[in-house]
């Protein structure tokens, strides 16, 4: 019998939410094209519609152990980290049986550091995948090292490699100290614990985007930005087939959604979305709702399913002359359209990438986690959007939407946006393109851990 080819066997494993997923997903992707064998294991206790595979990634769904009893944030937290730590291991073996192919990796999100120490355990390689700016990771970066104080006292607070960040532009677990999330604090914050000691760390961002910031992360250890990680097809299109992430938590609404963008001008739409958590009160849906109104442009906005009760009273029939409510949206798709103007975006990272990468001006709109200081940037570091501003009690009113969609959407200073938003993107696919900087990464690593993977089994051939 002929023996089979041997293959570096790598396992890439997402904290199980859909932010999370995606650009792990992405990076499974090009590590396979590189020639490595990858499987993408996700522990989940939600019911998800998973493909066996996504192209060349084969696909592995195992429960989570989440007891819905369980109600505080820290205890999910413990029990999530008992049940990966129990079950993969053999997981692990399995898989290396299944295949024909040891495992000889695993790539981990950095929101589960001590798999580290099972890669160790099992003699494999530990990476860790940071799926938040460098920015962001600063901030937390320096709250793990000391250098950070919290509660901090005097604002705005000097990160290095950052602009001086006000309260309403830091992370919000750092100022906002309410119990329930000290419980994320620390896990953000944990991400660094074993940062010197991982084999490799990646980021989800390319070098020209975060330059500086990314330099003086640098400085502590090697980090390999390989971002932005979004299907090919949009970007360096390096990998043909690849034109969507595979995997949802929701079900996209595809009828209609794009029709309807076919139907209006180049630039005349308002897309409208705050991602797969964010839940907005009532008095901020209705604003949000009449500042759309407001603004006399067309409008595709999505509304979980969760929140259309909190929509005005015949807001959606009223509307649809301009426009358009769907429970869920292709976002890709979406935000590629010619007819959409502008992003009023909630400002999760990923959504973020997607907007700079295809090159669309956003009203940046965050609500917390790590969605104020990407607010920041998206303003007043590359000059691609506006941030709006909220009132004494929190609420961003109908009024500053609408002023907010209209100066990006019109006059000269939507027009200097467009132009920084058309140079952001081609930096992207520059990032990802052949040769780039974050393919040179991928590249780099994939060859490094298949050689290394080659010593070692011809060490025991």
């Amino acid at each position: 019998m002929e023996k089979q080819e041997r293959i570096c066997h790598v396992v890439v494993i997402p904290y199980p939410v859909q932010g999370h997923i995606n650009p792990m997903i992405q990076f499974s992707k090009r590590l396979a094209s590189k020639g490595l064998q990858v499987t993408l294991v996700i522990f989940s206790s939600q019911t998800l519609s998973t493909p066996a595979s996504l192209g060349s990634v084969k696909v592995v769904t195992i429960s989570d152990g989440y007891d819905a009893g369980r109600s505080s944030i820290a205890d999910l937290l413990k029990q999530f980290q008992d049940t990966v730590t129990q079950k993969l291991p053999q997981l692990v073996v399995e898989l290396g049986i299944s295949s024909g192919h040891p495992v000889s990796c695993l790539v981990y999100d950095s929101f589960m550091p001590w798999v580290l120490e099972i890669a160790r355990q099992l003699g494999l390689i530990g990476a860790s995948f940071f799926t938040q700016s460098c920015a962001v990771n600063s901030v937390y970066y320096q709250i793990h090292e000391g250098q950070l104080k919290i509660p901090l006292e005097k604002f705005p607070v000097s990160v290095q490699g950052l602009p001086p960040l006000d309260v309403d532009e830091l992370p919000s677990f750092v100022h906002d100290m309410e119990s329930e999330y000290s419980s994320i604090l620390t896990l953000v914050v944990n991400q660094f614990s074993n940062f010197r000691g991982a084999d490799w760390i990646f980021v989800n961002s390319f070098n020209t985007l975060e330059e500086e910031v990314v330099n003086c992360l640098a400085s502590q250890r090697s980090i390999k930005p390989i971002g932005p990680m979004i299907p090919s097809v949009y970007l360096d299109r390096q990998l043909e087939d690849d034109t969507e992430y595979g995997l949802s938590l929701f079900k996209p609404a595809l009828d209609g959604c794009m029709e309807w963008l076919d139907s209006k001008e180049t630039g005349s739409v308002v897309y409208a979305s705050f991602g797969s958590l964010a839940a907005l009160g009532e008095e901020q849906m209705a604003e949000i709702a009449w500042g759309l109104r407001r603004s006399d442009c067309y409008f595709l906005w999505v509304v979980r399913e969760s929140e259309e009760k909190k929509l005005p009273c015949n807001f959606v029939e009223g509307s649809s002359e301009k426009g358009l409510i769907v429970t869920w949206s292709p976002q890709l798709e979406v935000l590629s359209h010619k007819s959409v103007g502008c992003f009023m975006t909630h400002c999760g990272w990923n959504s973020t990438l997607e907007a700079l990468s295809l090159g669309v001006p956003m009203v940046a709109v965050p609500q917390w986690t790590d969605q104020p200081t990407n607010a920041k940037y998206i303003a007043d570091v590359w000059r691609v959007g506006v941030r709006v501003k909220a009132n004494e009690k929190g609420i961003v009113t109908k009024e500053e939407l609408e002023k907010c969609t209209r100066e990006v959407m019109e006059g000269e200073r939507g027009s200097e946006m467009r132009r920084n938003s058309e140079k952001w993107k081609k930096l992207a696919k520059t990032a990802m393109g052949e040769g780039g900087s974050s393919d040179k990464n991928i590249t780099e690593f994939a060859a490094k851990i298949a050689s290394k993977f080659n010593e070692t089994t011809d060490s025991k051939a």
